[in-house]
């Protein structure tokens, strides 16, 4: 596997995402955290607790966790940009073992989106005590507790990039996988979150369990406020199981789905 896996890894950096993706990271940790520390958790609406809390710090640092789109596209490029350009069929030529070439490309971008995901927490975590102390706020939780909630939802980041490459390994289609991505986490699961007799479903979907490792959810906690019904969330070790299995089951349909079909 080291001849596929390295393969992977000099053409991702042939394109423009190992570009973006660093960028994409600091946006996501460094300057969300920085405006939502800046705004102030007490704020929002419904109000939320303080940073001065545990639960202020939780719900600030849980916000990371509505950015998981991003490292799933880009696990999605990585098999649905070589459907688009053609060139997945030179890649199964140059290694006609295709569950090998999928295996190649799922460790290629599980490191990426360790990498991304380690960018993610150290940038968010920089901008939530600079940002915090510049404004003259104290924060609610230990160093510790902090560092536990950043390097869960940096996992979390790379669990979604290995998602992304088994959605995309299913679809094929670039643009279907993208439409498909961006409804699932951005109305789908939002609508089960909130909607009372359905969002108790909530806790074992991928986003309620990137929110148990946090053990905060805006969308809960607003469904909570506004119809005095909210989903419970899973412990933050079986929230990250649930995510864990998500990712293998992505993982397992990525290495299968290419050897039951044609190339095109």
């Amino acid at each position: 596997m080291t001849r596929p896996i390295r393969a992977e890894l000099r053409r991702l950096l042939t394109t423009p995402l190992w570009r973006w993706g660093p960028f994409a990271a600091l946006a996501s940790g460094g300057l969300l955290t920085a405006a939502c520390v800046l705004i102030g958790p007490e704020r929002f609406d419904p109000p939320m607790p303080g940073l001065d809390t545990d639960a202020g710090v939780r719900l600030v640092l849980s916000m990371i966790g509505l950015t998981v789109l991003v490292p799933a596209l880009f696990g999605a490029l990585a098999v649905t940009a070589e459907y688009r350009h053609g060139t997945i069929a030179y890649t199964f030529l140059f290694e006609p073992r295709r569950h090998r070439v999928l295996a190649a490309k799922l460790a290629a971008y599980a490191l990426a989106g360790t990498a991304y995901g380690l960018l993610t927490a150290v940038s968010a975590a920089a901008a939530l005590y600079g940002t915090a102390a510049a404004k003259g706020v104290d924060i609610g939780a230990t160093p510790g507790t902090v560092a536990g909630l950043l390097a869960g939802l940096g996992a979390a980041m790379a669990a979604y990039t290995v998602i992304g490459v088994g959605l995309g390994a299913l679809l094929r289609n670039q643009t279907a996988t993208l439409l498909v991505l961006g409804a699932y986490l951005y109305m789908v699961e939002h609508l089960l979150a909130i909607i009372p007799g359905v969002n108790h479903a909530y806790a074992f979907l991928p986003g309620g369990a990137t929110a148990a490792l946090t053990g905060s959810s805006l969308m809960t906690a607003a469904a909570a406020e506004t119809t005095g019904s909210a989903a419970a969330l899973l412990p933050p070790v079986l929230g990250g199981a649930v995510l864990l299995a998500y990712a293998l089951a992505a993982a397992t349909a990525a290495v299968t789905a290419p050897m039951l079909r044609d190339v095109t």
